[in-house]
């Protein structure tokens, strides 16, 4: 799903959502995937205003955070129920709060969704990429996960968490057979990388990408007038594609438009593939290499309850 959110509209941006989703539905997928931070749009705005401008900054912060999302809440509840209503599984990014601390900080996060409505995880991006850091806080290890759904085992990781290894190996050692890679990204050697790790997991990949023009950005943003200037036209052109198990692009690149590509998979090429590479399989020597993945929360507070006091003893 190539697609804009309505800028920094999350009402307006869901109910996009749940019409694309009903749309590729009817077009008979099974799996939707979104571009990273769809709801409710990518802070883009990090790769143009300098990091000491702290007034403009806090400004779009504030806008972002206002229209970001928690879990559970009403904008994925509209969302699993778009799903539901498709018979359809969505992969969606999306910018959420920290409900379970101070509600003031943001993670990129990756929904997963099931066909009944279920929402089956929500991974938050382990590292924001350099301008992102002003942003989105860091996320940990408790929400890696591959989710069996009926047609195969599917994941993800968002953007450049695609370049960590260890990542990657962890998701084909728990049995990934189609990766989503929600993006900011597009181009070379973005679309090499994708068509790499399709290779190395013997995984279908989908890499999607927002195709943002600058006529999406609102002219009452006194960003748009003052730091992108230079820009003319395209923000981000897209280049989203879905590579198949031998790493051929099978769909896309889309380039500077908006649309849904889309591609059959077979229950064979999930399994055929991995004769000659299984990494985490018979090519894998954990004689030799270990990797150990720490899963547990890292929360910023932990309520300690002293289960010693008693009522007889106060």
């Amino acid at each position: 799903m190539q697609a804009a959110p309505v800028f920094l509209d999350l009402e307006r941006s869901v109910d996009k959502a749940c019409e694309l989703i009903q749309e590729a539905a009817d077009n008979q997928a099974s799996l939707v995937v979104f571009p990273e931070a769809f709801l409710p749009a990518y802070p883009f705005w990090v790769w143009f205003i300098p990091p000491g401008r702290t007034h403009a900054l806090r400004e779009l912060y504030a806008a972002l955070h206002k229209h970001s999302i928690t879990i559970p809440g009403a904008a994925i509840a509209r969302i699993a129920t778009a799903a539901a209503r498709a018979h359809t599984c969505v992969a969606i990014g999306v910018t959420e709060r920290n409900a379970e601390g101070s509600d003031a900080s943001l993670f990129n996060s990756l929904v997963m969704i099931d066909a009944d409505g279920t929402v089956r995880g929500c991974h938050r991006k382990l590292v924001p990429t350099a301008g992102e850091r002003l942003v989105y806080a860091q996320g940990d290890g408790s929400d890696l996960e591959v989710y069996d759904f009926s047609f195969a085992r599917v994941s993800g990781l968002i953007c450049w968490e695609n370049y960590m290894p260890l990542a990657r190996y962890a998701l084909s050692a728990w049995g990934e057979q189609i990766h989503v890679a929600p993006t900011w990204d597009r181009g070379e050697p973005w679309t090499s990388s994708m068509r790499h790790i399709a290779k190395e997991s013997r995984c279908f990949v989908v890499s999607c990408c927002q195709a943002l023009h600058k006529n999406d950005i609102p002219d009452e943003w006194s960003f748009k007038s003052e730091y992108l200037n230079g820009v003319e036209g395209w923000v981000n052109p897209g280049h989203s594609l879905i590579a198949d198990p031998d790493g051929k692009i099978v769909a896309g690149p889309l380039v500077e438009a908006e649309g849904i590509l889309y591609a059959d998979v077979r229950a064979d090429q999930l399994v055929g593939p991995r004769w000659q590479l299984d990494i985490a399989g018979h090519y894998s020597r954990p004689d030799v290499f270990e990797l150990r993945v720490h899963r547990t929360p890292r929360p910023a507070i932990t309520d300690v309850v002293d289960t010693e006091t008693s009522e007889d003893s106060i």
